[in-house]
């Protein structure tokens, strides 16, 4: 080995590919990020991205609480308390009636912050995203960060074509975080024999039974060459996202990180590796990222 380089850390994932990243832009995963953590994953993200976009808007597709009596564990709750406020806008969307309650406490119980605007919408997603993106807020110079945390195959592909075409070329798309729930996938698309639609409506194409009996991280090999090749996104990284289970436990999902901004692959990995530690001051992220 030659001098002044570090040996590769060891893959902790034995299922991992050999390179599910850009080459050089992030490192190697040494411990993994749980299940209960998704939601600090993005909240930490997105509180490193502010600081150099210094405003954005945030989509939240399925948004609702997944795990009401796991603490910390509500992306939209903790986005939504993040420090600084520099996120204006907010689209907060839930299919289900009866689960519409949390999200409209959430909004209540914010503090008033000037030219901040928070829109609480019951639908299907699929079909309330093309309101929001006509409503004129997210404009083309608007940086814009959507999540995508379906249970299974909720998410049409047609969904994801909205998004990454709603600016104008030359501009950065809106950002995805997307979740594949590899974990249980391959169980899931054995149930549709009867309403194949579904799965077809998210894959997007009618071979989406080829995706049954992939590795989840096969699976999400072919999610990240679509969003690169037919989505048009520069930078696309799937990160293992583990459930807990005698201190490492198996990928149950993978978070699809799709985005056009330069700096945007580094700062994920950051907050990947960063989850588990304590919130760095804001005057440290000042220095670090408004030089």
């Amino acid at each position: 080995m030659s001098k002044g380089k570090k040996a590769p850390h060891p893959e902790l994932f034995t299922d991992l590919p050999e390179q599910l990243a850009p080459s050089g832009l992030v490192r190697a995963i040494k411990t993994p990020v749980w299940t209960e953590q998704k939601a600090k994953l993005i909240s930490r993200y997105l509180r490193y991205f502010v600081f150099i976009t210094k405003h954005g808007a945030y989509i939240d597709g399925f948004s609702s609480p997944k795990s009401p009596d796991v603490a910390e564990s509500w992306a939209a709750e903790l986005v939504l308390d993040s420090m600084p406020k520099r996120l204006r806008e907010f689209f907060l969307c839930e299919l289900k009636p009866g689960r519409m309650a949390p999200l409209t406490e959430l909004k209540a119980r914010q503090p008033a912050v000037p030219k901040r605007h928070i829109e609480v919408i019951q639908g299907d997603f699929n079909n309330s995203v093309h309101e929001i993106l006509k409503g004129g807020l997210i404009t083309d110079k608007k940086a814009t960060f959507c999540l995508i945390d379906q249970f299974t195959c909720q998410c049409h592909w047609s969904t994801l074509q909205a998004l990454a075409t709603h600016k104008t070329a030359g501009n950065n798309k809106i950002e995805l975080f997307y979740f594949l729930a590899t974990g249980w996938l391959n169980r899931a698309l054995r149930g549709f024999s009867r309403n194949p639609h579904i799965p077809e409506r998210w894959w997007g194409r009618p071979d989406w039974a080829s995706l049954q009996g992939l590795s989840g991280h096969k699976t999400a090999e072919q999610f990240r060459d679509r969003f690169i090749n037919e989505l048009g996104y520069r930078y696309v990284t799937p990160w293992p996202i583990s459930k807990r289970d005698r201190g490492r436990g198996r990928v149950m999902f993978y978070m699809i990180h799709a985005s056009d901004h330069p700096e945007a692959p580094q700062l994920m990995d950051r907050a990947y590796h960063n989850v588990t530690n304590r919130l760095e001051p804001e005057d440290q992220l000042k220095m670090e990222f408004e030089q």
